[in-house]
């Protein structure tokens, strides 16, 4: 048992104000959750940036990984992502990733840049069937793209003898050549003359909507329709309530609407100076009661000093725990303290009364010390000793079986 455990610093009065601070910062907690769950779907949709440079990012298209499918319209072609050097990529299935440098939302256009490398081997990889963006013809009704070309193009592509390279210099394909043969490449609208072809063989063909040449495009989406919403200055969305869930709507932007991160940060200041509060009213009662013990302690150490003429011995805390058998043989417990049997010698028995609870600065322990040390009678439990080391306190008295009440 350890006398640490009876020290109650706290009065009622500051128990029940720090526990009124602490239900009212789980208040402001509950609060802030409620705030969080109260924001309308429309916040995470709020336009991103994958950085201050680059276009904001809203419907039709969406940033993965930062707004909610629903943001977007719901085809893989208009979901975008930011790189780890923070630029806003566009990726094609399989392997082409462009740069996004500009969306114009009303005129549904976005301008892309292809990074480096070989643009060639990229596009001989790709399916443009299964991509969401098609290119613009008469009569197609999905999704329409406008790149330099209205039509996709169609490529031929042969592999010559590097020998003869200077027969087709225009239709040099590098980046696809080996030291030991060239790649050339053919449009289908681009002549090709057979006696030129003598020392090659057909390697494959493939049809694109991007020029392989360039390494920047435009294109033009017609599906979603948003212009409009745009141009009213308002938002466009996808109309849940349509049960084709691609029709879309125009709505109203509301006007100094606070988003959910300045919702959270407004609850959490909210949270963060109620908890600072609690914590300062706690460190001051602390403070308060601290100073009161250091006045306790200096009053009963100038009684005890004034003491030293009278009998009763001064014990540590440490003798204290040894003649108690580390309070092993408690006898009973009143309002002031806990009384355990113990052992100054041999044949020597003792009652050791633990104080856990002193009021009046102090004033119970000196004046208890005080009468029973000057009291010497054959039917009074005498005091034999006490301990005053720091904030623990103990009276020692003779241990007598007839009075024993203590």
């Amino acid at each position: 048992m350890s006398m640490k455990l009876f020290k109650a610093r706290f009065t009622s009065g500051a128990h029940k104000l720090v526990r009124t601070m602490l239900i009212y910062s789980l208040f402001c907690f509950i609060l802030a959750v409620d705030v969080a769950e109260a924001v309308p779907i429309q916040d995470d949709c709020k336009a991103r940036r994958c950085n201050h440079q680059d276009p904001p990012v809203h419907f039709p298209f969406r940033l993965e990984g930062q707004q909610s499918p629903h943001c977007g319209y719901p085809h893989p072609g208009f979901q975008l992502s930011c790189s780890e050097n923070k630029q806003t990529l566009l990726k094609i299935p399989r392997s082409l990733e462009l740069l996004v440098k500009h969306i114009d939302y009303e005129a549904q256009r976005i301008n892309l840049d292809f990074p480096g490398g070989c643009l060639w081997r990229q596009l001989l990889d790709l399916n443009f069937s299964a991509f969401p963006f098609a290119v613009e013809q008469q009569g197609f009704s999905r999704l329409k793209v406008y790149i330099s070309q209205p039509t996709e193009s169609n490529y031929a592509l042969f592999e010559c003898s590097s020998q003869d390279k200077a027969l087709y210099e225009g239709n040099r394909v590098d980046c696809l050549s080996t030291p030991g043969s060239q790649i050339i490449a053919f449009a289908s609208y681009d002549p090709i003359y057979p006696e030129n072809l003598l020392n090659c063989s057909y390697f494959r063909n493939f049809s694109t909507p991007i020029s392989p040449y360039g390494n920047r495009f435009q294109l033009r989406w017609y599906k979603p329709d948003c212009g409009d919403c745009e141009a009213q200055g308002r938002g466009c969305r996808l109309n849940n309530n349509n049960s084709t869930k691609e029709q879309t709507e125009c709505f109203d932007i509301p006007k100094h609407h606070i988003g959910l991160g300045e919702r959270l940060m407004v609850a959490g200041i909210v949270l963060g100076s109620s908890i600072a509060a609690t914590i300062a009213i706690a460190v001051g009662w602390r403070y308060r009661l601290d100073k009161k013990e250091k006045e306790s302690q200096v009053k009963i150490e100038k009684f005890l000093e004034d003491y030293k003429e009278l009998k009763p011995s001064r014990y540590s805390y440490a003798d204290i725990k040894r003649i108690t058998n580390h309070f092993k043989d408690k006898l009973g417990q009143g309002g002031y303290g806990t009384v355990f049997k113990g052992r100054l010698s041999s044949d020597v028995l003792v009652a050791v009364k633990v104080l856990n609870n002193f009021k009046g600065n102090g004033e119970e322990f000196v004046n208890e010390v005080g009468s029973m040390g000057r009291i010497h009678h054959v039917n009074v439990t005498r005091l034999v000793g006490f301990c005053a080391d720091g904030y623990d306190r103990a009276l020692v008295y003779e241990y007598l079986l007839r009075v024993m009440q203590l």
